[in-house]
């Protein structure tokens, strides 16, 4: 039997403009449906496990359109409530060259920012799960998201599931003063923490902008940040990507595992990118599978890594990568020739 991963956060409708243009100057927009977690329980289904995506949409036509969307990458939705009065929205503005993206959020009063957490059975949800995962976005969202994430969290820690937690700060939903009180009272419930060094940071109190070392990661401060993680919370992994922004159309990607005394590097890819959003959570969801194939910790994050440098050659949130291509990656470096 598939290995069973449930998430939770919220989905939502995504817009973007065609062919990098800006938002003015576009006459339509790409339809899409996208979210941290939605797009972990979409890439675990594309590995062979059993991904399970738990939400609030509303009870129309698109909110059936964005669970046929998930549905259609094998992920059970049955624990999607129907019920509010719409769907959160967010419109992705594709930079290109020294461009850079941008994405607004049209979320406020979403039928998942109004849920309340009394209304999810988590008992019954993670009933035989081996995994769960939540990032930080999903308690930024509102009081009652954050009581679902601390409620889902507890139990599956009580129940000796695996937990994972993406930070994914997001200063456009809260600052840094906000998040860390309400990350830390949800990390002692964490067992696999995923991040970026300024999210790290952030999670420690550090306010976001005091850690931008110009799109270049620095070693040295994500290992004396998970020092001080390490000792306070007792994780059992620190992983993260390790991304050197050279334009909006071209990056080098890396990444790295921890366990709070060995460091674990990962070869480094040269990524020339159609659509950057949802790369995060194509490494979280690879680490994920690559921990529970009884992977190394240097092969899961090797996993990871390279999914997520795929999901750059993808349009719209989710990564449509397999195994066999992620491996094959892992062991050529390329991917550039024609499979036939």
């Amino acid at each position: 039997m598939a290995k069973k991963v449930v998430t939770l956060g919220e989905i939502m409708l995504r817009l973007s403009t065609p062919n990098h243009k800006r938002i003015l100057q576009s006459e339509s927009f790409d339809v899409n449906y996208g979210g941290g977690e939605a797009n972990v329980a979409i890439a675990v289904c594309n590995y062979g496990l059993e991904g399970v995506f738990v939400s609030k949409l509303p009870d129309n036509q698109i909110g059936q359109s964005a669970i046929n969307h998930l549905r259609k990458f094998g992920v059970d939705t049955k624990y999607v409530l129907r019920g509010g009065d719409r769907m959160g929205a967010y419109y992705v503005e594709s930079g290109a060259s020294i461009r850079s993206s941008q994405v607004i959020y049209d979320r406020k009063d979403s039928s998942f920012a109004n849920a309340a957490a009394k209304e999810f059975d988590f008992e019954k949800i993670l009933h035989g799960a081996d995994w769960f995962h939540v990032s930080g976005i999903t308690p930024a969202i509102s009081v009652e998201a954050a009581l679902m994430a601390e409620t889902a969290l507890k139990i599956a820690k009580s129940k000796g599931i695996t937990t994972s937690f993406d930070l994914n700060i997001r200063k456009k939903m809260w600052s840094a003063e906000q998040a860390a009180p309400v990350i830390s009272s949800l990390w002692k419930y964490v067992d696999v923490a995923i991040g970026l060094e300024k999210d790290f940071m952030a999670a420690l109190g550090y306010p976001l902008g005091d850690f931008d070392y110009k799109g270049k990661s620095n070693i040295k401060n994500f290992e004396e940040a998970i020092q001080q993680l390490q000792s306070k919370f007792g994780f059992k992994y620190f992983a993260s990507t390790l991304r050197m922004n050279q334009s909006a159309s071209y990056n080098e990607l890396a990444g790295f595992i921890s366990d709070g005394k060995q460091f674990h590097l990962t070869k480094k890819y040269d990524i020339h990118i159609v659509d950057r959003v949802g790369s995060g959570d194509s490494f979280a969801s690879g680490l994920i599978y690559g921990l529970l194939a009884g992977k190394s910790m240097q092969d899961a994050a090797e996993f990871g890594v390279a999914a997520s440098a795929l999901k750059h050659s993808f349009p719209g949130d989710a990564n449509y990568a397999t195994i066999q291509e992620i491996e094959t990656l892992i062991h050529s470096g390329v991917g550039a020739n024609v499979q036939r």
